[in-house]
């Protein structure tokens, strides 16, 4: 008899809850589940393909070892001994920054992604690390680690209360919404119109959430920080800004207004290709709006001023007294995060603090520019990486000049991937440790609830049982661990001792902290009274007490406003979720900057301005690209189910009917298109949903290098955006790759 099951989806950043249908072991439908607290039965095309993602018999079963120059199928004991055979000895010979750890997207949709990959990094002592942050949201966290002292302090927008929303560089309705958590994020935008409010997008594409906006504004790419300078500077010069509760936590309102003097709308007209009078009514709107959020994504984060966008969204929060207000744009409180500490000066955010060799990028956040991996690799020297970890990631195809980085990575001495996958990437590794499909796997989002738009927690069990062959994720992870470390036992009980291990490091910390409500306990005692199955349940039963909502094992009152204080017991008694209630202010409490007050125009971003306004006078290119994303695709990673290609899922060159009467290309034929790293031949589809001079190209597409296991994609493989690029197109301060906005050529072909 069928049964069904609880799961949280993993497929993307709205975090659904889903009840799935099993037959013995094999997931035969998944829906929306009804009672989940947060998404309440919001289901998209991803969610209910969750059963063929699980089930695609392109995953891989069993652990690859490389023997003969041949990839072949080994146990998990044959996999840790060629990984502590070999990184331990090129460390001892090369030194620890001859490591590279490269972490993708799909970490933070899995609990093994959040626990292990940082007491991977300590472990290996290196500074190479890379992630898919610099080809995403890299410039929000520096922004928000230079405004409020924390990179990880991310206001997201009150989508449930607010009456006015301006939207730069998303499309929520087809990507369900990044760094704002948000399920059902199209049914929250008709929502937000059918009462009263107003929604404003802005995208040089016609999407399908511009369609539901009351307004729509379509400015030439990459001017995103232009535009949004020219509302601040319009709300500071016609005196509209109230920052209100905000003003005595601010410092650098008037250095501000100087700063931003020469961004008049009339200046910035001409390089936005919008209406002055169109940007001021714009931001005599907002201020006028008895509440309002300002959100900025992808679009607005992958081009030349990423960083400076991403703060001038904040900015923009600030001057109209909408951050840290309902309505606004709040700080949410999650569940397995830190208590709220004490308000007052903290230590800061610095960017730079190391350098990468080759380029001599500035680190952001500990990480380097993943558009720099090539480089690193490839270039001799000491401290060349000649090993990397490659965890959940295909950089082949997302970061920049693809094919410089698939000859980088054939140079390794050594390669391992964590991956369900053999795919452009993880080809090249030496050993590819495979985790279970997701029914395998427990799950609770320790990253997104950190950008949700409402506190909650949630944690689902694994819907089916471990086969016997395979591994759980998380141990798989602590044995990885294990054998970088050089232990040849990494066995069962040795990665259970990792837990063990972290949870009385964490306890001894704690303890030992004159401010914890568990200063002077025993250690030992607590851990003892932590419950789980495993020891990721026993870290995040820790995690549960120990945050703002916890239990404090006892040694304090349950939090005010959270019901029954939480623990893993509380959150298994209730399999639907815990409600934590909406977000709420939390000024001055999340400020760690050294003044210990929003620092309105740090060091970094005034010396930056400069060259925004330089812009200014630039002749912008007659063509550039965007990117896209789909409904039915996540990156590079879900092109191989046949359930989510095909229909609107297709790797095609968008163009407006003018530029494809100008340079004589028709719908259904074929077009090069070149750019810094090259040229592409791509399908041409004429549409008007882009504007003039703007071309569109989805991200994640490829699929067509030898050796790869992904038959479904390999079958319409598309091709890769991103070797249009050679990697030097940046965002300085925060090494964000310009995936965005950058010029190209078209060519019609036969």
């Amino acid at each position: 008899m069928p049964r069904t099951a609880l799961r949280i989806c993993p497929l993307c950043e709205a975090t659904c809850g889903l009840t799935l249908t099993i037959e013995g072991t094999a997931v035969t439908g998944a829906r929306g589940d009804r009672q989940d607290v947060f998404s309440r039965g919001f289901i998209c095309p991803k969610g209910a393909a969750f059963g063929a993602l699980d089930a695609d018999p392109d995953r891989l079963r069993t652990p690859l070892v490389r023997r003969d120059g041949e990839l072949r199928k080994a146990t998990w004991e044959e996999a840790y001994e060629a990984i502590a055979t070999a990184v331990p000895a090129l460390v001892q010979e090369h030194g620890n920054q001859s490591v590279g750890v490269v972490l993708g997207n799909p970490n933070v949709h899995t609990m093994a992604g959040a626990l292990y990959p940082p007491l991977l990094l300590k472990a290996l002592g290196t500074r190479n690390l890379f992630t898919a942050s610099t080809l995403d949201q890299m410039p929000k966290h520096v922004s928000s680690g230079l405004l409020f002292g924390d990179p990880f302090a991310v206001p997201v927008p009150d989508l449930d209360h607010t009456d006015f929303l301006l939207l730069l560089g998303a499309n929520p309705v087809e990507s369900n919404g990044s760094l704002c958590t948000a399920p059902d994020f199209p049914g929250r935008l008709k929502a937000l119109r059918a009462r009263g409010g107003t929604l404003v997008v802005v995208d040089p594409r016609r999407t399908r959430t511009a369609r539901l906006a009351d307004r729509h504004l379509a400015p030439r790419p990459g001017s995103d920080a232009l535009l949004l300078a020219a509302l601040a500077h319009t709300l500071l010069a016609e005196k509209l800004a109230a920052p209100a509760h905000l003003e005595e936590r601010t410092e650098g309102l008037e250095e501000l207004g100087q700063a931003l003097a020469r961004f008049t709308p009339e200046a910035v007209a001409p390089a936005c290709d919008l209406p002055a009078a169109e940007i001021r009514a714009l931001a005599r709107d907002l201020a006028a709006a008895p509440t309002a959020a300002v959100y900025g994504r992808i679009g607005s984060c992958t081009v030349e001023y990423g960083t400076l966008a991403s703060w001038l969204v904040d900015v923009l929060n600030i001057l109209t007294g909408n951050l840290d207000k309902p309505g606004g744009a709040l700080f949410p409180l999650p569940a397995a995060g830190p208590r709220p500490r004490p308000a007052g000066p903290g230590k800061g955010f610095s960017l730079g603090r190391w350098r990468s060799r080759v380029g001599g990028h500035p680190e952001a956040k500990a990480e380097l520019p993943i558009a720099a991996l090539a480089e690193e690799i490839e270039t001799p020297g000491e401290g060349r990486i000649r090993a990397l970890i490659a965890i959940a990631a295909n950089p082949v195809l997302s970061a920049p000049d693809g094919r410089r980085l698939d000859a980088a990575l054939a140079g390794l001495d050594f390669m391992v991937s964590v991956d369900p996958y053999l795919n452009e990437t993880s080809r090249h590794a030496h050993v590819v440790l495979p985790p279970p499909p997701p029914s395998q796997s427990a799950h609770h989002d320790f990253a997104f609830n950190g950008f949700a738009i409402r506190n909650q927690a949630r944690y689902t069990r694994a819907a089916v049982p471990l086969d016997a062959d395979r591994l759980d994720e998380c141990e798989i992870h602590a044995r990885l661990l294990l054998a970088v470390s050089g232990t040849h036992d990494a066995t069962a009980e040795a990665a259970a001792a990792v837990d063990e291990s972290v949870i009385h490091a964490t306890l001894a910390k704690e303890t030992a902290d004159p401010h914890s409500p568990l200063h002077g306990q025993d250690p030992a005692r607590l851990a003892g009274l932590l419950t789980g199955d495993s020891g990721p349940e026993r870290r995040l039963d820790l995690m549960l007490r120990l945050g703002p909502y916890g239990d404090q094992f006892g040694a304090g009152p349950a939090p005010e406003g959270a019901g029954a204080a939480l623990s893993l017991e509380q959150l298994l008694a209730h399999p639907h979720g815990i409600d934590l209630g909406p977000l709420r202010p939390r000024l001055p409490g999340v400020l760690r900057t050294r003044s210990g007050r929003i620092e309105l125009l740090p060091d970094p971003i005034a010396a930056e301005l400069p060259r925004l306004r330089a812009a200014l006078a630039e002749r912008p290119a007659s063509l550039v690209l965007v990117g896209r994303r789909h409904l039915r695709s996540n990156n590079s990673w879900l092109h191989n189910v046949p359930a989510l290609t095909g229909g609107s899922n297709r790797c095609t060159l968008q163009v407006h009917p003018e530029d494809a009467d100008r340079i004589g290309l028709t719908e259904g034929g074929r077009a090069r298109i070149t750019a810094d790293g090259g040229s592409l031949d791509v399908p041409v589809e004429v549409t008007d949903t882009v504007r003039t001079g703007v071309v569109s190209l989805p991200h994640g597409w490829g699929h067509d290098r030898d050796g790869a296991r992904l038959s479904v994609a390999s079958a319409d493989p598309g091709v890769n955006v991103n070797q249009l690029l050679d990697g030097t197109r940046l965002d300085p301060l925060s090494g964000t790759a310009v995936l965005n906005g950058f010029p190209v050529e078209l060519t019609p072909l036969p």
